[in-house]
């Protein structure tokens, strides 16, 4: 098959474009070639802002176009309209985030997403980025119909993760001591290799199957991911639990400062529950969480030392609040 991939030399992109050629498909990328430029250098690439160069590619054709970097709705319907006639599937690389209440246990594909008020707003944010998306959705649906298919992913972690929103635990674990973690041992976090994600995105266009599917892990218990961290690094880590009251008293950040973790109460209760059947139904297949940790290890210890972490704690801040945790 052909694929067109928008963007494909970041993090999800540049697994998708080893995912699709491993199954023998032929990629084009198409993005402006800021970031990895010399990366792939034997895929066909198409330089270009979509926002203005989307004639560039009215001359190819494609099975399948996805999109994965589609943030504002205006932009993602361009993108659909100029395709149309040249691409056979679009394909958008949603988020769970679309969905509107959270404080539902089991979210479904079919659950409301959320909306804006205001549907020309060019500003991602906390509080647009998920209606912004589903908006996106809808344009995609609008212009392809059946030939659409929506992933709504949830956390994506694992090797060139950009966010450190998984890395840091890891990472952290394995240097060993005392290590601040989140809420208690039972508290559920929900996530996705990258690996997984893009193969079963692969799959999806090689059955061409069409429709909607939330595609993250099944829940996973903290504890167990904490001490898969300590076991595949070797490490002596104590875990020192820190209740939801305590990091909230010392403005200690879910998501940022503790990450891929939200307290799971109240309007934040099935965040990391999300029902993912669909996908499994479908063919998605989840590495074993040892295999994530120890491949998102090797290419950490990559970085240069001075690397300036995006999430999770720094050193004198933690060492400052493990003195008041028993």
């Amino acid at each position: 098959m052909k694929i067109l991939i928008i963007g494909g030399t970041r993090f999800l992109g540049r697994h998708l474009v080893n995912s699709a050629r491993t199954r023998g498909h032929k990629v084009t990328l198409f993005n402006r070639g800021k970031s990895n430029p010399n990366l792939f250098g034997q895929v066909e690439k198409i330089q270009g802002d979509r926002e203005k160069d989307l004639d560039q590619l009215s001359k190819g054709q494609w099975d399948a176009v996805i999109d994965t970097c589609g943030y504002f709705p205006c932009i993602v319907r361009r993108s659909a309209e100029a395709l149309k006639d040249n691409v056979g599937q679009y394909v958008f690389i949603s988020s769970i985030s679309v969905y509107s209440d959270f404080a539902k246990i089991g979210i479904n594909e079919s659950d409301p997403v959320g909306k804006i008020e205001d549907e020309t707003l060019e500003e991602v944010t906390s509080e647009s980025y998920g209606p912004l998306k589903a908006l996106c959705e809808k344009n995609v649906q609008d212009v392809f119909g059946v030939r659409s298919l929506i992933i709504r992913p949830g956390l994506i972690v694992g090797p060139h993760d950009p966010t450190d929103r998984f890395t840091y635990w890891p990472a952290r674990i394995a240097r060993g001591g005392d290590v601040l973690v989140p809420d208690r041992p039972e508290a559920l976090t929900q996530i996705i290799d990258v690996r997984d994600l893009s193969n079963f995105i692969i799959h999806l266009i090689e059955q061409n199957v069409s429709g909607v599917f939330n595609a993250t892990g099944e829940p996973l218990l903290l504890g167990d991911l904490f001490e898969t961290c300590k076991q595949v690094s070797g490490s002596d880590a104590n875990f020192k639990w820190a209740s939801p009251e305590f990091l909230a008293e010392n403005k200690v950040a879910p998501w940022s400062d503790m990450p891929a973790w939200l307290p799971d109460t109240g309007e934040d209760a099935g965040f990391a529950r999300v029902n993912v059947s669909k996908a499994i139904n479908a063919g998605l297949v989840l590495s074993p969480i040892a295999e994530t940790v120890k491949a998102t290890l090797a290419w950490a210890s990559e970085r240069p030392a001075n690397y300036e972490w995006k999430a999770g704690l720094v050193e004198a801040r933690e060492l400052e609040l493990l003195k008041h945790v028993q």
